[in-house]
C-alpha cells in the first residue's frame, strides 16, 4: 500500500512562534506524556526507524519540531513537546504552556490532533488537556492506544471500550480512538488514514 507519510523528513525545530513556518497548508500535531510511546509511534506512521527520536530520557523534545512531506511544499507533521517531565525549570514550563497555548489558539494550518497514551494509563490529565485545545477549536482528535502488544486482546478490547466511553461523555464523537502498537505494527493503517485523510494526501 502505498504510504505518502514515508517520505516525511525533519524540518525544523521551532522554540518561539516566530520560528513555525508560514501559516497555510495542512499540519497534523501528535501529542503524548513522556514515554507514552509518540515517537515510536511517529516513525511507524511513516515506515522509517529514527525520524523522530526515540529517547530514554523523557522529555527530550522541547520544540515543536516539524517534518515535511515531500513532494508538497504545505503538509507537515508537528512533534509536540513531550510532556510530564520534571527535569524542566518552571519559567521554561510556563513558556512552553504559552507557545503551545498560541499555537492551538491561533494555528490555521492545524487541521487535527493526534493524541498518544499508553493503554495502560489512558487519560491522565495532560491528554485530556490537549483533546479539550483540540474540542474547543473544533478540531478533530484521534487518541492512539500505544504498547497495546503488552495487553492481551480481551484486556485491550476492555481498556479500548472504557476509554471510549469517557472520551464520548467529555467530547460527544469529535474524538475517536483506536489500540496501537509500533512494536507489532497493530492499528498502523488505521491510524494512517486518519492522519492521511486529515492532511488531503
Amino acid at each position: 500500500m502505498h504510504n505518502p507519510l514515508a517520505r516525511a523528513r525533519y524540518l525544523l525545530a521551532a522554540h518561539t512562534p516566530r520560528q513555525l513556518p508560514p501559516d497555510g497548508g495542512f499540519e497534523v500535531a501528535f501529542a503524548g506524556r513522556s514515554n507514552a510511546g509518540k515517537s515510536s509511534a511517529l516513525n511507524a506512521l511513516c515506515q522509517q526507524n529514527a525520524l523522530a527520536r526515540v529517547s530514554k530520557t523523557p522529555g527530550r523534545t522541547q520544540q515543536l519540531v516539524y517534518f515535511d512531506i515531500p513532494p508538497s511544499t504545505d503538509r507537515y507533521l508537528v512533534d509536540l513537546p513531550g510532556y510530564g517531565y520534571a527535569k524542566v525549570p518552571q519559567d521554561l514550563q510556563a513558556h512552553w504552556q504559552a507557545f503551545i497555548d498560541g499555537y492551538f489558539q491561533t494555528r490555521q494550518a492545524l487541521r487535527g490532533l493526534v493524541v498518544v497514551m499508553d493503554i495502560r494509563h489512558p487519560l491522565k490529565d495532560y491528554d485530556r488537556q490537549m483533546l479539550g485545545y483540540a474540542v474547543s477549536r473544533g478540531l478533530p482528535a484521534h487518541a492512539l492506544l500505544t504498547k497495546a502488544d503488552k495487553l492481551g486482546r480481551g484486556q485491550q478490547s476492555q481498556a479500548l471500550l472504557a476509554v471510549r466511553k469517557e472520551l464520548f461523555s467529555a467530547y460527544g464523537d469529535t474524538v475517536s480512538v483506536q489500540t496501537f502498537s509500533g512494536e507489532s505494527k497493530q492499528g498502523v493503517d488505521e491510524a494512517r488514514a486518519v492522519v492521511g485523510g486529515w492532511l488531503q494526501l
